[in-house]
């Protein structure tokens, strides 16, 4: 077992580094080009880069071992039981308890400017696991994704039009954050675990949505958050950059950054791995070696996740903030459009949770949907979104107008694709939004439009809101994968069919020449001509 895991770990190791070698090389021509960057950022930065892509890695590795095997088997044990009520109860608890652990949303909390923070963490977490109860009901009764979406989105935005404009990019955030690297791997191999026991044509569609609909949960709660509390979410507290004098303040900041995310992650971690212990010992106990890979899986999960939201909030946050300040200080300010897009295009590569979704999407559709198509279409969503998100960080557009049109877009779109492109597509929003989008550009973004405007003002309505861009895109850029895909198998079997008209046109003809003369005369064709024929 162990020989495996150390090929493993060197294979996920390799995987990373490909993908934040884009970023990592972007920024840093960034950092030596751009006038006005201080040596301690550069130098956090790059140390920082090194533990995002050993944390990724090792992180990607201890979701294989232990998230996906739990979600799995706690949702095929789960659905076993035919208890509806069961199953509500359960998914309820593990929808919150995965939630207010979630190290994005902490993130999103520290931020936002909604006191106490825990008000925020709270909504979210029920409007989660409100969600994820509707998402497997919908597997096993097997109601259209599509219609459920439609639905909730029109009252989404409905509800934002009586809720004050401060909860608006907070809210939409908070759907993008909250699934992040604790929550995919889990719910993702729930809800295949869930459609197990379905033998039916659309069990592999309804294998996946369950990420969809739990984005959608937070941000109906936390509008209904900004109803009760009336009034808007207040100024945002700009911290600006940390710069140290000397290296050992830099080795500090990690030192003492390492044992505060080591507590956050055993917080996200722990909850979750008690409660499948527990249920296995009631629900059917497994095997040691599959308990032992588990364990395993987990001290990975853990160490990986510690290192990766270290790397990324110490030293990414600081090298966005830096970045979007001087550029929106800038006369040419314009210039972080394309450069946030080229940022966005790769960074998205680097999330550990998008990592996670490819490998599910290829295994369960056995090849059918190649991770790399997946992961292109991500990409140019992702550098689309980010896009929008600095010409908002810039002219200080309402939230609203990208969020209506992208959205409606999206919905029309439904009605043209497989049904299984829908579903890949509102999961890949939640998933591409993940710690690097919260770290890294939005801190960007919030650099940008301090930089711009001179003041804190304006930060919570333009600069948020970055995530909501960055989980909305790849819902339309999924779904136009879909079209392409669906026109290519039409094309394929239309070419299939007319290859076997012409066959049953050849043989008719040989038939024909071969047939009686007289009755009892017969003319035989030699195989080679046969052949041509056929070819022919």
């Amino acid at each position: 077992m162990f020989k495996n895991i150390s090929h493993h770990i060197k294979e996920k190791l390799k995987e990373s580094l490909k993908s934040v070698l884009p970023v990592f090389i972007i920024v840093l021509l960034l950092c030596f080009f751009v006038p006005g960057i201080e040596v301690s950022v550069l130098t956090s930065f790059i140390f920082g880069t090194v533990l995002v892509v050993v944390g990724t890695g090792i992180f990607n590795l201890g979701a294989d071992m232990s998230m996906t095997p739990m979600g799995g088997y706690v949702g095929a044990q789960m659905t076993k039981s035919k208890k509806i009520w069961l199953i509500i109860i359960l998914s309820f608890f593990v929808g919150v308890l995965i939630t207010m652990s979630e190290p994005d949303l902490q993130i999103l909390a520290s931020h936002a400017s909604i006191n106490p923070s825990i008000l925020l963490t709270i909504a979210v977490s029920i409007g989660v696991g409100a969600f994820l109860v509707l998402a497997m009901l919908r597997i096993i009764f097997a109601i259209k994704l599509k219609y459920l979406l439609i639905g909730f989105y029109i009252l989404v935005f409905v509800l934002a039009f009586f809720v004050d404009k401060g909860f608006w990019s907070v809210a939409f955030d908070s759907g993008g954050v909250t699934t992040g690297p604790m929550t995919v791997p889990f719910i993702i191999a729930l809800g295949v675990g869930v459609s197990s026991i379905r033998s039916d044509s659309q069990e592999n569609n309804d294998s996946f949505g369950l990420v969809a609909l739990c984005s959608v949960g937070p941000i109906m709660s936390v509008l209904v958050l900004g109803l009760i509390l009336g009034g808007n979410t207040g100024d945002y507290e700009y911290l600006g950059t940390s710069i140290f004098d000397y290296s050992q303040q830099l080795g500090l900041n990690y030192l003492t950054s390492l044992p505060h995310y080591f507590l956050e992650v055993l917080k996200s971690v722990l909850p979750i791995a008690a409660f499948f212990f527990i249920y296995q010992l009631f629900a059917g106990r497994l095997n040691k070696t599959s308990l032992l890979k588990i364990v395993i899986g987990l001290i990975y999960t853990i160490v990986g996740l510690v290192l990766f939201l270290t790397g990324a909030n110490v030293g990414f946050m600081a090298a966005g903030s830096a970045l979007g300040e001087i550029f929106g200080k800038s006369e040419y300010v314009w210039i972080v459009i394309p450069i946030g897009m080229i940022v966005g295009f790769f960074i998205v590569a680097a999330e550990p949770a998008v990592q996670v979704l490819q490998a599910q999407v290829e295994n369960v559709t056995s090849g059918a949907i190649p991770k790399k198509a997946l992961a292109f279409a991500l990409e140019i969503g992702v550098a689309i979104s980010v896009g929008i998100a600095m010409l908002r960080a810039i002219t200080g557009v309402s939230i609203m107008i990208p969020l209506i049109i992208g959205y409606s877009i999206a919905l029309i779109l439904t009605f043209f694709v497989p049904e299984i492109f829908t579903s890949i597509a509102f999961d890949s929003g939640g998933v591409a939004s993940g710690a690097m989008t919260s770290t890294f550009l939005l801190s960007f973004s919030v650099g940008v439009c301090y930089g711009v405007n001179g003041n804190t003002e304006s930060i919570m309505t333009d600069a948020f809101g970055t995530v909501a861009m960055v989980a909305m895109t790849p819902l339309i850029a999924i779904q136009i994968l879909g079209i392409v895909y669906k026109i290519r198998i039409k094309k394929i079997e239309a070419t299939k069919k007319a290859e076997e008209e012409a066959v049953t046109e050849a043989e008719e003809i040989i038939s024909v020449i071969e047939a009686p003369l007289d009755g009892t005369l017969t003319i035989p064709i030699p195989i080679e001509i046969k052949d041509e024929i056929i070819d022919f």
